[in-house]
């Protein structure tokens, strides 16, 4: 999961302000990527916060993540995963043998990945980025369909680092929601990341906003609770 990754400009990356005396380079999301704990909850604006799931991210892959590397060997194309955290998917495809790239705005996700033997750069995904419009399979796992809180401009340029018949495949959320939001990264501590956009989407919506890229739902399918959706181009 990258929860930082924005359209146009990097947000600080520093602690709230009652505990300015942290590392500017540190915050909850890049501290969890170097221990591989949590845990982290993304704060709502409202009081309200929806857990993140550092452990899992930073374990072998599971039957739900397994459903998504059984696809893109299937397609048997490279793959972009986009948002991809501590790497365990892109890791994975290289053991498998299929050529795969993380990409990920958080240094800590990304030197994570890269010492599990995963290859991956630390850029937005609204960065250039190499093989734009040859990829021939995109992962938006873990929540990431948030990112930035604008899926239709998230999917849009998905879109266009796809190949023709390239195909997406992202993870929903299991019950019905469709929201924007702006939250913060929080620990056990109450340490508080700086806030930054972010949107929750079930299955639903996901496909309305794809349709206004210039995707299509070829499929949808539910693994121990995780739900996701096929796009292609």
């Amino acid at each position: 999961m990258s929860l930082l990754q924005t359209g146009t400009a990097r947000p600080a990356v520093h602690p709230a302000t009652a505990t300015a005396t942290r590392p500017w380079s540190d915050d909850p999301f890049a501290e969890a990527m170097r221990t591989g704990r949590g845990p982290l909850w993304l704060r709502r604006a409202d009081g309200g916060r929806h857990h993140l799931d550092v452990e899992r991210w930073c374990a072998p892959p599971d039957a739900a993540d397994r459903s998504l590397l059984l696809r893109c060997l299937a397609a048997g194309h490279p793959v972009l995963d986009i948002g991809c955290g501590p790497g365990r998917l892109v890791t994975e495809l290289l053991a498998l043998g299929l050529p795969a790239l993380g990409v990920d705005i958080t240094r800590a996700a990304v030197l994570r990945t890269r010492s599990l033997g995963g290859a991956a750069l630390c850029r937005s995904i609204f960065d250039p980025l190499p093989g734009e419009g040859r990829w021939g399979t995109a992962l938006l796992a873990d929540g990431n369909l948030g990112i930035g809180g604008d899926p239709a401009a998230l999917l849009a340029r998905t879109a266009e680092l796809l190949a023709p018949d390239g195909v997406l495949l992202a993870e929903v959320e299991p019950a019905a929601v469709d929201e924007r939001l702006t939250v913060r990264v929080e620990d056990a501590t109450g340490w508080c990341g700086p806030p930054f956009r972010w949107a929750r989407l079930d299955a639903a919506a996901a496909v309305r906003c794809a349709a206004e890229a210039g995707l299509t739902e070829c499929e949808r399918w539910t693994v121990r609770g995780r739900a996701f959706v096929a796009l292609r181009r």
